[in-house]
């Protein structure tokens, strides 16, 4: 088996653990010859994957900004992704802002 062969072999089984609602533990006891350590490895493989791609599918978009609406948004900026809308303001958390944005991405 291939690197890609076994890479989507992978990507259906976690799927299908992920659908399964059980845990790792659970999960595994009742596959055949899949240990709960290789769960956590390709999971743990798969996030450090889907950080990059994140990385590299970021874009910058066009910002509309008319007189009225910067009027009444004051001191704050309102940023739209997909149907969910994050405001934010002076001081806001940077790392906090960047996980929601990731879910939301991901999501959307």
């Amino acid at each position: 088996m291939n690197k890609t062969e076994l890479q989507k072999l992978w990507e259906t089984r976690l799927s299908e653990f992920k659908a399964s609602g059980k845990s790792v533990k659970e999960w595994c006891a009742v596959q055949d010859h899949v240990t709960p350590r290789q769960v956590w490895y390709w999971l743990s493989k798969f996030k450090d994957q889907n950080e990059l791609s994140f990385a590299k599918s970021t874009q910058w978009l066009p910002v509309e900004i008319n007189e009225q609406s910067a009027l009444e948004h004051d001191n704050f900026l309102l940023i739209k992704i997909g149907q969910a809308s994050i405001e934010v303001r002076p001081g806001f958390d940077q790392a906090l802002f960047s996980q929601v944005a990731r879910v939301l991405l991901s999501l959307c």
